[in-house]
């Protein structure tokens, strides 16, 4: 009787303890994923621009990466 109480308890700390870990490491992953390739890069932002009617100057495109680099660093650091 003791040791079937022994026996779920522990089989309950180790899948509450499996899915904590699995989570951090698939955050982990993710984030170093995206980091490594970003979900947007030059081209689809110059894609974007044109779809909406604006001229892209690689000065504007620039900018506009430099923004979303910073932007997606001050999240990063925040974490």
């Amino acid at each position: 009787m003791v040791s079937t109480i022994w026996v779920i308890l522990i089989a309950v700390v180790a899948l509450i303890a499996g899915v904590a870990l699995g989570f951090f490491i698939a955050r982990q992953y993710m984030m170093k994923y995206l980091k490594e390739n970003p979900p947007i890069n030059e081209q689809m932002l110059r894609m974007m621009m044109m779809q909406m009617g604006q001229k892209p100057s690689q000065k504007k495109i620039n900018q506009m990466m430099a923004q979303m680099n910073k932007v997606s660093d001050n999240a990063g650091k925040k974490k």
